[in-house]
């Protein structure tokens, strides 16, 4: 196979996965947003972790509240707990790497803040962790997974929100996943600022 087809089939595979998960995924996406909305209304914050290019992706979402996206707006409250060169390698040393999101959602958590937890297996333990984390904080969890969910599906309690990304190839769950992260801010936007 020459290049230019492999390239195209890549295209391909990956316009229709997001045409064909549509449907599935746009009902929690669209529950997400309100969920957002409503903790940035009542002065929450959002705090966001990953591994890898899931922590790219969370960087991605916090820059584009703090910033802001395609619309003027004042910043929103977001933090990646990605960052942090410091904190990360100083839990890590100390504790496990299992805990580096976990004890920055201890120390910065409150009660109806939300946590975006990624992780394309839903395996990751380090975002399992921050998930129980969460909750001990009163916490909303949004779940950005792909495959079946992987065992975040069972650490997730009523009123958290699981967008499952129906496809098992890393790099194709990876792209819906951005697609979802700029439909979450387009979201935000919409919903505070009316914007069309």
């Amino acid at each position: 196979m020459d290049l230019v087809t492999r390239i195209a089939g890549n295209f391909r595979d990956s316009a229709n996965l997001k045409l064909a998960a549509v449907d599935a995924l746009a009902p929690s996406i669209a529950a997400a947003v309100e969920r957002m909305v409503a903790c940035l209304n009542e002065d929450g914050k959002i705090l966001s972790c990953g591994n890898g290019g899931s922590a790219a992706d969370a960087q991605h979402f916090s820059s584009e509240l703090l910033n802001r996206f395609e619309a003027e707006r004042p910043g929103l409250a977001a933090v990646a707990l990605t960052t942090d060169s410091s904190t990360l390698t100083s839990i890590a040393n100390d504790y496990d790497y299992e805990q580096v999101f976990a004890r920055q959602i201890r120390a910065l958590g409150h009660p109806d803040d939300v946590l975006l937890a990624i992780s394309t297996s839903g395996n990751s333990r380090n975002v399992i962790a921050a998930v129980h984390a969460a909750h001990e904080a009163q916490m909303t969890v949004v779940a950005l997974t792909g495959r079946n969910g992987g065992a975040m599906t069972e650490t997730l309690e009523a009123g958290d929100i699981h967008i499952c990304v129906p496809a098992t190839t890393t790099a194709r769950i990876q792209e819906v996943h951005l697609l979802i992260l700029h439909c979450l801010c387009d979201g935000i936007d919409c919903l505070l600022l009316g914007v069309r």
